[in-house]
């Protein structure tokens, strides 16, 4: 690999037989070459290659892209530049973050999380494959995959993706959320930030979210709303609904987003602040985000029991 190359291609398979013909030898190539190598599929999918890696499997990283990436914004830090950052040099990761299972809440997230590797990656010696299934996924889905990956590889051969346009995919999916339901909600400026927290805390406990994960909705809230202090024109609103099996708790203000890859990007022990985001990603099963010329939208989802 070029120094300083980052390769991210899609693979498109349709059955279990061309999915292992697409990831192991990419797994096995990597190992033969002294690449550190990282598997994040999910479960099923991760059992497959496990099995068909026989003794290699004890020198990769595997991952359960259906626990770790359940919240797409999670993937990159948490999963991605967590592996690559780790190590000096290049690096093979495997990435499955689209599966049929996915729900029309978590597509969105997961479309843009793709786009935005490319920019997470910029410059970097890794490579990224990711698979998608021809036989599940919607037509739509695999051409936004064209869109997000510069190379494209499926049982004939790899090509250059001519609908190559990953700002295109994250502007696309940056469209308004879905409208509320009938929703607890409570304005704030910072006077109230130790209020709207005990709010959320109250909202949340009567729903039934159990007791530790209150503590992280109380600590979602409080980065969210502390961001809406200090960026988002000193104040804004709290939102908190439950809806399909999860407590929604969601947050507008008047502050500009600009930086499609905050709270996707890792953080250096050494920054002071900026981990707001970050921190939120890491504690929510889903985070969805809207940006406006007026202001910005936050949707946070924690599973009830």
């Amino acid at each position: 690999m070029d120094a300083g190359a980052f390769i991210h291609p899609a693979l498109f398979y349709r059955d279990e037989s061309t999915y292992l013909a697409g990831t192991v030898p990419f797994v096995l190539d990597g190992l033969a070459g002294g690449e550190p190598v990282a598997v994040a599929v999910p479960g099923r999918n991760l059992a497959r290659i496990e099995d068909a890696l026989g003794d290699a499997a004890g020198e990769v990283l595997l991952i359960d892209m259906g626990d770790a990436g359940r919240n797409p914004g999670r993937i990159i830090p948490g999963v991605l530049r967590a592996f690559a950052d780790a190590h000096p040099g290049p690096v093979r990761i495997i990435g499955e973050p689209i599966w049929a299972g996915r729900s029309e809440d978590e597509y969105p997230a997961c479309a843009q999380h793709e786009a935005l590797i490319n920019a997470a990656f910029a410059g970097r010696e890794a490579t990224i494959l990711c698979p998608y299934d021809t036989t599940s996924l919607a037509a739509s889905v695999l051409a936004d995959a064209e869109a997000t990956h510069p190379l494209l590889i499926d049982d004939i051969g790899q090509t250059v993706s001519e609908r190559y346009s990953p700002d295109d995919i994250v502007a696309t999916y940056n469209a308004p959320l879905s409208p509320s339901p009938a929703a607890a909600a409570m304005t704030f400026t910072v006077s109230e930030l130790a209020r709207v927290r005990h709010f959320a805390f109250d909202f949340a406990a009567d729903a039934g979210l159990p007791g530790e994960r209150l503590q992280d909705l109380v600590l979602a809230v409080g980065e969210l709303t502390g961001n809406s202090v200090q960026h988002g024109g000193g104040g804004g609103e709290l939102r908190l609904w439950a809806e399909g099996g999860h407590l929604v708790c969601e947050v507008e203000d008047s502050g500009q987003l600009a930086d499609p890859l905050a709270g996707r990007r890792p953080v250096p022990l050494s920054q002071v602040g900026g981990r707001g985001l970050l921190l939120v990603n890491h504690i929510a099963d889903l985070v969805r985000t809207y940006r406006t010329d007026s202001g910005t939208i936050t949707r946070v989802y924690l599973r009830l029991p």
